[in-house]
């Protein structure tokens, strides 16, 4: 088993029926073997002991290298619940709170307006300040590029091509990259669609968050969750990039496309050539951009295992107890979550799911957890004292038929219980 990781456990003496909890395997080998996914590492805890951790696959179609258990991951939005814990650590430093304005760090938030599709060329004054409790559920006002109307994407693109959310113009320059303090700043000459904490745009305030982590804190977020967060949990293959000696259990990132009329995995990114390999270091994104941090399943789990502790993991404190329940409480009251459906709210970096009239889920009122743009997922069930993480790196999973891993595993995670 990998250094960075949790003990194991005896799944009987856990709680669970041996022979259902072996279903897990051969179901997982199903979307290896359909190419759904290259590969699959799964991993399920209970009470802090592993019962289930295995991987199937390969880290790459050409070279056919088997994918190991420590198989290094880019993560994506599965940063989101470390960057609400790298918040909260400066919560309880008294840094900052989840209600102080996004302009007492970053100035430049401090003139807020709205437009609405009725009256684009008037914008009015927010009617309140942009918090930071906005940037981590959703709530900013900010606009959804890929859902942003016309009349918006022609009268902001100089600022929209800048932060490469639309193509620019033929003939025009190649953008430079941006840092996240420059990216905030120009995000900040958009105006908002609407008012701060009025509706739900995911992703959108996580740029933002970053950057007043950094502003906040006074180091990049690869510092700062390097050594409050990944040093502390014996995260030892958890960073934004590759580590010296990595790159052999980096896997390759796959999309489906339409090949011939059916759909098939082909290459989005290469290990070697990825830019977690070769650079520039230089994007730390907490929510997730440019892949977010890479991460192993036993790397994660130790994450996800001192949220289920009530911030605390082998003797080591990160967070205090009531201050883990404010993070997976309910920030969002009764608006809807595109991505979860109902019966979910959204907390300081995690969804939380707080249970439903008709339809109810297998899991446990007060599960939480998140997922990652390429197919990683983790869920941690309090009542049940149950872990479950799933890796692969697949973009835009769920374009490729039948594919159900997720679902697959949550529901025979759950039925092996006794």
């Amino acid at each position: 088993m990998p250094n960075s990781s949790l003990p194991e456990g005896n799944s009987e003496e856990l709680g669970f029926d041996e022979g259902r909890l072996a279903q897990i395997g051969p179901e997982m080998q199903k979307y290896v073997d359909d190419r759904r996914v290259p590969h699959l590492v799964t991993l399920l805890a209970r009470h802090g002991k592993i019962v289930h951790f295995e991987s199937r696959g390969v880290l790459d179609f050409d070279t056919q290298v088997s994918a190991p258990r420590d198989t290094l991951c880019r993560m994506f939005s599965n940063t989101k619940p470390i960057a609400g814990v790298a918040t909260l650590i400066l919560y309880e430093r008294g840094v900052l709170t989840p209600d102080d304005p996004v302009a007492k760090f970053l100035p430049e938030w401090s003139d807020l307006r709205v437009i609405s599709p009725t009256e684009p060329m008037f914008p009015r004054r927010a009617q309140r300040q942009m918090t930071i409790r906005d940037l981590i559920t959703n709530t900013t006002g900010l606009t959804n590029p890929a859902f942003a109307p016309s009349y918006f994407r022609n009268q902001y693109r100089e600022t929209l091509e800048k932060l490469g959310w639309v193509r620019p113009r033929e003939g025009s320059e190649e953008r430079e990259r941006l840092s996240n303090r420059e990216r905030v700043r120009a995000l900040a000459e958009l105006p908002l669609s609407a008012h701060p904490g009025e509706s739900f745009v995911y992703h959108a305030g996580y740029p933002i968050l970053s950057a007043l982590l950094e502003e906040a804190c006074g180091q990049n977020l690869e510092q700062f969750f390097g050594e409050n967060i990944f040093e502390p949990l014996q995260m030892n293959d958890t960073s934004f990039y590759l580590k010296d000696g990595g790159l052999p259990r980096f896997a390759a990132m796959y999309t489906p496309r339409e090949v011939d009329g059916k759909m098939q995995l082909t290459i989005q990114d290469k290990a070697e050539t990825s830019e977690k390999n070769i650079g520039p270091r230089t994007e730390f994104g907490g929510g997730g951009d440019s892949g977010g941090v890479l991460s192993t399943a036993g790397d994660y789990a130790r994450f996800g295992q001192m949220l289920l502790n009530g911030g605390e993991l082998d003797g080591v404190r990160i967070l205090g107890r009531k201050t883990v329940d404010m993070m997976v409480g309910n920030h969002t009251g009764d608006m809807t979550i595109p991505m979860t459906g109902p019966g979910f709210h959204w907390g300081l970096g995690v969804a939380t799911y707080h249970g439903r009239d008709r339809f109810p889920l297998i899991r446990s009122v007060g599960t939480y957890g998140w997922g990652g743009a390429a197919g990683t997922t983790y869920f941690a069930d309090p009542q049940e004292q149950l872990l479950g993480v799933v890796l692969t790196q697949v973009t835009n999973h769920g374009a490729m038929p039948d594919n159900t891993y997720q679902e697959t595993f949550q529901r025979l995670a759950y039925q092996s219980l006794v």
